[in-house]
């Protein structure tokens, strides 16, 4: 089993930038990690994926180019820097981590993610 607790969210203006962390107790399973978000009424969805073993990433388009995850495998830890930060988006923030190979092609597939963390708010006002 392993666990993946998120933290570093909060609340800021419109522009701003923030960075999330996700430590997880062990990596050594773990082919994936990825952020995922969920927004008030809508579904959870894929963020930005790493796979752990090598600096491969991938990013949903409407973060692309704003956001960068990267990982340090010393702390088992994967990071999230957030910069121009929109009110879009505002959404709880999800860790999860992928036992699962096919995740290596697949970040964005919810279904190969076993472990969730509990998320963190992140509120950006306009």
């Amino acid at each position: 089993q392993v666990h993946v607790v998120e933290s570093g969210g909060g609340f800021l203006q419109a522009g701003g930038s923030l960075r999330l962390s996700c430590a997880a107790s062990d990596t050594f399973s773990i082919y994936t990690m990825a952020w995922f978000r969920q927004a008030p009424g809508k579904e959870r969805e894929f963020v930005a994926g790493t796979r752990w073993s090598i600096s491969r990433t991938a990013y949903a388009d409407s973060v692309k180019d704003r956001f960068t995850i990267s990982r340090d495998e010393s702390k088992n830890t994967m990071y999230l820097q957030m910069n121009s930060l929109k009110p879009e988006d505002t959404a709880v923030y999800y860790c999860a981590a992928s036992p699962e190979y096919r995740s290596t092609s697949n970040p964005q597939d919810q279904s190969l993610y076993y472990y969730w963390g509990q998320g963190t708010q992140v509120t950006v006002s306009s």
